[in-house]
């Protein structure tokens, strides 16, 4: 049993509990998260998206059980007991291959959730949602359902049947889209109960129609959107007088607790708000390798200061020259205007996080770090670069700690707001 299938018991206990969900793909996050869970105590909560990890290899190269082997290698060096690790898998269904029929992208979407389920993964997000090709762009919840239906067959079909660790599912989807949107934003619409309602009612009408009564018990949570978001330039917190009506449903449904994603940048107060409301996984990427990229830029102007023939921040010149030189992943959400040039950088977004992993991105990075490894930065420098880090002054300096620990600074507040699912067993 994962602590995942406790959540909504916790709720109904009068006690809600949360857990966070880490979505990303970057090693030094990556490790943030495992070195925080050895540390906490906690339940670790990592998932891949089904753009960034798919049996087709995904943006980042890697397929489901390269992920897999990725986390638990990570781990082990950092002594985060594998038992401790649960992996999920986010918006699994045909969104990569949305441009092709729907019978051709739920076909590659099959072989997907297989990977994901046989590679390990226990947490499965099931969303078929989005229209392919010649539908409309979000479909009616009795296709979803079908689909979803679909998918979760096969997840059920690629764990051996002696296996007792059998997938739990999350259904449903948010809106705006995940990722952040490309506007500020005042407010954004809270889901409607009614709809949330709907979609939990069709799910488990099409699932007992297929001989899936077996999964419903472990259909465990529904993405709704609790009137949060966050843009290139701000961010919408949470207001529970909105979500009240929605909260409400919950009493109705006491098998399921709410899946928020784009909570990154709450803050712990809203955040904790959100967990006792019942929003209990709380969902967050950007902001994390948002951080690592302040860590890494703040790096990066220490050893420019610092490190004779290092250069004039050669990192940001790097990642500027790998963004404009392959704008795909930025151009469309920043524009071409004169913001475009710090968007690229310092968007709440963090669309920069989809070059890391290119290799001109990672030698960058490499000769950062052992630029500054083992070095003694004087104290000013700290105090003009690094704020907060005076104790690090004058003695051999850990460039990668000091970047992980940033990371985990921001993970410290997710965990602080969740309650005791997230401090382990009780």
């Amino acid at each position: 049993m994962t602590p995942l299938e406790d959540l909504a018991r916790h709720r109904r206990a009068g006690r809600p509990a949360g857990i966070v969900s880490v979505c990303s793909a970057h090693p030094l996050v990556l490790r943030a998260t495992l070195r925080h869970g050895r540390e906490s105590g906690a339940p670790v909560l990592i998932e891949a998206t089904c753009n960034q990890v798919n049996h087709e290899g995904g943006y980042t190269g890697m397929r489901p059980a390269d992920f897999a082997r990725l986390v638990r290698g990570i781990a082990a060096e950092e002594g985060c007991p594998e038992e401790r690790i649960v992996l999920g898998g986010d918006h699994l269904g045909p969104n990569p291959w949305r441009d092709r029929p729907a019978e051709d992208a739920m076909a590659e979407a099959v072989r997907m959730v297989e990977a994901y389920a046989a590679a390990g993964f226990r947490k499965i997000h099931l969303d078929a949602s989005m229209g392919c090709a010649g539908e409309p762009a979000a479909l009616d919840d009795a296709t979803t359902a079908i689909r979803a239906a679909r998918l979760a067959r096969a997840a059920e079909g690629a764990v051996a049947a002696d296996d007792p660790r059998r997938p739990v599912y999350v259904i449903g989807t948010e809106v705006p889209p995940p990722g952040g949107a490309d506007h500020a934003l005042d407010s954004v619409a809270v889901t409607a109960p009614e709809a949330a309602r709907r979609t939990i009612a069709v799910h488990r009408e099409r699932f007992a129609a297929e001989g899936l009564e077996a999964v419903l018990p472990r259909v465990i949570a529904l993405v709704v959107q609790p009137g949060v978001e966050f843009g290139n330039r701000n961010v919408v917190r949470y207001e529970p007088d909105a979500a009240r009506d929605l909260v409400r449903l919950l009493d109705a449904e006491p098998g399921f607790v709410f899946e928020a994603h784009s909570t990154d940048y709450q803050g712990t107060a809203p955040l904790a708000r959100l967990v006792a409301d019942g929003f209990a996984i709380l969902k967050v990427g950007p902001e994390l390798t948002f951080a690592l990229r302040e860590a890494l830029y703040a790096l990066d102007l220490v050893a420019s200061d610092l490190v004779s023939g290092y250069g004039d921040r050669p990192l940001m010149r790097a990642m500027e020259a790998l963004m404009t030189g392959e704008p795909g992943h930025w151009a469309r959400h920043y524009g071409d205007g004169a913001d475009a040039v710090w968007l690229r950088h310092y968007s709440l977004s963090d669309r920069i996080r989809y070059y890391w992993a290119l290799p001109e991105a990672e030698a960058a990075v490499a000769r950062l770090l052992a630029a500054l490894d083992g070095r003694r930065v004087p104290l000013p420098l700290l105090w003009q670069h690094l704020p907060g880090a005076a104790a690090l002054a004058d003695r051999p300096f850990d460039p990668e700690a000091f970047a992980v620990a940033h990371v985990a600074n921001r993970l410290a507040a997710y965990h602080a707001a969740c309650g005791p699912a997230d401090r382990g067993s009780d």
